[in-house]
């Protein structure tokens, strides 16, 4: 079990996260996109952070939703549609709980790598966010279907995230900013899918602290 205590560990931990990375994810767009990843990132989770209080005793439905809402109002250039999808969808899939079994955090990635995929029109391999978001969700979707824990799902679904941010590199950009660059764009990590795994893998270093 995820519980609300977790979630709302989880997002002010990414908020750290996305700030400790603000230079380096920016580096990384400024290679393909428009040099603004890490600075509007870290916009965007400052902002949740500074929103978390108001609905820390609401459902973890709800405070999904209120990031999506405040990120997509903060955060400029893609990622603020993208990233507000993605959250929109998965508060939409776990609506009303208290806590989450790993069945409900499998129908919350599902549900954001979907809306994520048709809200920027990309496939896998389109060198997007989705190249660590998609291997990640069925990462986790297999682990729990073969019984693993929670923590162990995380663990391949991180592990498949990181894979799927270093495949990028060789990747020529399909979909946004970076596809303008046309085959230049090779040899670069994708910003966004670098955001995406450091999202994830914080989840994984709050969601695998044991309950006393």
């Amino acid at each position: 079990m995820v519980t609300k205590e977790q979630i709302l560990q989880w997002l002010q931990a990414t908020a750290i996260i996305i700030e400790q990375n603000k230079d380096y994810l920016t580096e990384l767009d400024a290679a393909i996109g428009d040099a603004d990843h890490g600075i509007n990132m870290n916009r965007g989770f400052q902002k949740v952070i500074a929103q978390l209080p108001s609905v820390a005793d609401k459902d973890i439905g709800t405070v999904l939703k209120t990031v999506s809402m405040t990120l997509i109002s903060s955060v400029g250039g893609a990622s603020g549609p993208l990233y507000g999808t993605l959250f929109l969808k998965a508060s939409a899939a776990v609506a009303g709980k208290q806590e989450l079994t790993g069945e409900d955090i499998s129908a919350l990635l599902q549900a954001g790598v979907e809306g994520v995929a048709q809200r920027g029109k990309a496939n896998l391999g389109d060198k997007t966010m989705l190249d660590a978001l998609s291997p990640a969700a069925s990462a986790f979707q297999q682990a729990i279907a073969a019984g693993a824990s929670v923590a162990e799902a995380l663990q391949q679904a991180v592990a498949a995230a990181e894979e799927g941010m270093k495949n990028t590199i060789p990747l020529v950009a399909k979909k946004g900013r970076a596809s303008y660059l046309g085959e230049r764009s090779a040899g670069h990590q994708d910003p966004g899918a670098t955001s995406a795994y450091l999202i994830l893998k914080t989840l994984l270093e709050v969601g695998c602290v044991p309950h006393h």
